[in-house]
């Protein structure tokens, strides 16, 4: 049999589109995460709640429903800020947990092998692998989050009319700024638990404690310097309280809005520097 030297030949096949490599990594990613069954389980029973606001808004629309009850209870069967209020309440403390189970599993296989020189040596930058691995946990909260909050708002919207929509649109995109930014935090908390803990149940918990720890460290704060502002070191109540003013809800006591935007572009920066610190293809010792 003969054998015939062969040089090196540059690859001339059809190439992809940088969108199509770059969606790779969330496409298995996100087939691997629904494999787990926590996820699953957890996943259903979040839309319980869903449709529950499904329910309300339905019996909120029929006032024929309502006659002979008493009037302060139809006076509270009001679509209204207050009501988006409770369901991003409800949904963002299901998407806490959910983000508890799904994110250990981001980095931490990565680093742990070491396969960032194998990703990097393809057309992937280290911000494209965040942004993509970023985009796995935000596009599985946004099932449970702010995709069943638009329906529930295109359902008052075809149940109440133009005119509702109208008078009210702000509420559906207050809704949805609300928890996008709610996702970004949890996101980052969950990618730079996976980073520096490699056990999935230890990260795990490690990104449940950082809301209780950073809630118990403002509180101590405004105990013994009896002062409001140290709520905003609690990532969870500065998030409320922007939801407040976005959906237009009487707010706590506390910081205003502006206040608690910049506590959580601070707290965001510092997530994000401690990521880049662990997304290094190679560690230099000195």
């Amino acid at each position: 049999m003969s054998v015939y030297k062969r040089g090196y030949r540059r690859y001339t096949g059809p190439r992809t589109g940088p969108w199509t490599r770059f969606m790779v990594l969330p496409r298995y990613a996100w087939q691997r995460l629904y494999q787990q069954r926590l996820v699953v389980l957890l996943t259903m029973a979040s839309f319980v709640w869903p449709l529950l606001c499904a329910g309300f808004i339905y019996l909120a629309n029929h006032v024929e429903l309502l006659q002979g009850l008493d009037r302060e209870f139809r006076e509270f069967i009001q679509v209204d800020g207050r009501f988006f209020s409770i369901f991003m309440y409800v949904q963002g403390g299901v998407a806490v947990f959910l983000a508890a189970l799904a994110g250990p599993g981001l980095l931490a296989p990565d680093l742990a092998n070491n396969a960032l020189p194998l990703y990097f040596s393809r057309p992937l930058t280290r911000w494209s692998y965040a942004l993509a691995r970023l985009l796995v946990i935000a596009g599985m909260l946004s099932v449970v989050t702010w995709i069943p909050g638009l329906v529930l708002f295109a359902l008052q919207v075809g149940l109440a009319g133009g005119w509702w929509f109208v008078a009210n649109w702000t509420l559906g995109a207050g809704m949805v700024a609300g928890f996008l930014l709610w996702l970004l935090v949890l996101s980052l908390v969950a990618m730079a638990s996976s980073a520096y803990v490699k056990w999935r149940v230890v990260a795990g918990a490690v990104s449940l404690a950082v809301f209780f720890i950073l809630a118990g460290v403002s509180e101590m704060v405004d105990t013994v310097f009896r002062v409001t502002w140290g709520h905003v070191l609690d990532p969870a109540w500065a998030v409320n309280r922007v939801w407040c003013a976005l959906l237009g809800v009487e707010p706590p006591e506390g910081p205003g809005a502006a206040a608690s935007l910049m506590a959580l572009a601070g707290f965001v920066v510092l997530l994000v520097l401690v990521i880049e610190r662990k997304l290094r293809p190679v560690e230099v010792v000195r």
